[in-house]
């Protein structure tokens, strides 16, 4: 059947780990669900590739324990902090995280998402969403086809840079942001189970473990504090080390692995969730949080198996729209808030060297309140 011709209970829009997630819990439950992914799988983009240990029990919950666990994470159990001119840190982390290929994991998760019985349309554009009385119409592009699909409900797992294609009312500020985020696989440096995070003036790079015996190197800089036009992800990379001796020595010798080089920009970081803009958000469309928290994909994650169950209940009569959004502001509220609000502040920090050191040199004195900020950056446990 043409997707023209289609009226199903759920679109969801945008294959990432949010939707990949609501797609998958929603297709479970019963409903009739379809992704629309404008490109195709599988495919690098820029992410620290770190999934957090929260991420586990929502894995679980999802029925993707195995299916992640059949990629060969690396078991990443402590994180290192550095600042030009100081001594590292090593944190223990509350729980063992693993370092996967974004690549292998976003495929991996649409195809749960495709066992569970939802119709994945990759190729497929979403160019506007409207209400019909009680029902959505989604017009789609792509594949040398126009139409619309209708559905009971809608999931907006689009992700942060096609806000302004969906009227976002946070899209305005995009344009003011500057930073930049680039990231590439190295091969050829010793790999060991930490995820090192290097602080320097114009931003901070992060090297984490990622299956294959190579090392994920992503960085989110400020090309104004740089002075240069560096024309590629390897260039801004190279750029980052020589403001920090420690992370030059970390990366001599490493190999650039072709094809895995990506890059983003403009990239900005909210200062709040927005959980719904014309229909549920989940995942970074609804919340983009500082890199260095390390939760961007289990926030997705657990953004769209929370927005899924509550969508459960609206497709059985048992919710209202108006109480679907006002549930589903408060899981933001209570899971995301203060992970965001503490992340922002150590973004500041770490992007001025003096304070950086300072930081570190404060973690050395007293350990344990070092291991509870880290905790702190973390999406809360449900009912915590």
């Amino acid at each position: 059947m043409r997707l023209a011709d289609k009226t199903v209970d759920a679109v969801v829009i945008g294959g990432g780990p949010g939707g990949s997630a609501a797609a998958r819990a929603l297709a479970a439950a019963g409903w009739e669900t379809i992704v629309l992914e404008r490109r195709a799988f599988p495919r690098h983009k820029v992410c620290g590739e770190f999934l957090s240990p929260e991420a586990k029990t929502t894995l679980r919950e999802l029925g993707l324990e195995d299916a992640v666990n059949g990629l060969s994470p690396v078991r990443i159990e402590r994180v290192r902090l550095s600042a030009a001119g100081g001594r590292p840190l090593d944190v223990p982390l509350p729980g063992a995280a693993l370092g996967i290929s974004r690549r292998e994991l976003d495929a991996a998760l649409l195809d749960g998402a495709r066992r569970a019985g939802a119709e994945v349309r990759e190729g497929i554009r979403a160019a506007g969403i409207r209400r019909e009385g009680g029902i959505y119409a989604v017009d789609t592009q792509g594949n040398g086809a126009a139409g619309t699909v209708h559905a009971r409900v809608v999931v907006g797992a689009w992700g942060a840079g096609a806000r302004k294609a969906f009227a976002d009312p946070r899209a305005a500020r995009t344009g003011a942001s500057r930073l930049l985020g680039v990231k590439v696989h190295f091969e050829g440096i010793p790999v060991i189970p930490v995820t090192e995070l290097y602080a320097f003036r114009g931003g901070y790079l992060g090297l984490s473990p990622v299956p294959g015996g190579r090392v994920n190197a992503a960085a989110l800089l400020d090309p104004r504090a740089f002075g240069g036009g560096e024309s590629s992800a390897l260039a801004w990379i190279a750029a980052a080390a020589r403001r920090h001796p420690e992370l030059a020595r970390r990366l001599e010798g490493a190999r650039p692995v072709p094809g895995t080089e990506a890059a983003v920009s403009p990239v900005m970081l909210d200062r709040r969730p927005l959980a719904w803009s014309g229909c549920p958000l989940v995942g970074d469309a609804a919340l983009r949080i500082p890199p260095l928290c390390g939760d961007g994909m289990s926030i997705a994650l657990r953004s769209g198996l929370v927005c899924a169950r509550l969508a459960d209940r609206r497709l059985r009569g048992d919710m209202t729209d108006d109480a679907w959004r006002r549930e589903y502001e408060r899981f933001f509220r209570r899971e995301c808030a203060g992970a965001l609000r503490l992340g922002r502040l150590l973004q500041t920090v770490l992007g001025r060297p003096g304070a950086a050191r300072l930081l570190l040199a404060i973690g050395h004195a007293a350990p344990e309140w070092a291991a509870a900020v880290v905790r702190r950056t973390r999406l809360a446990e449900p009912g915590s």
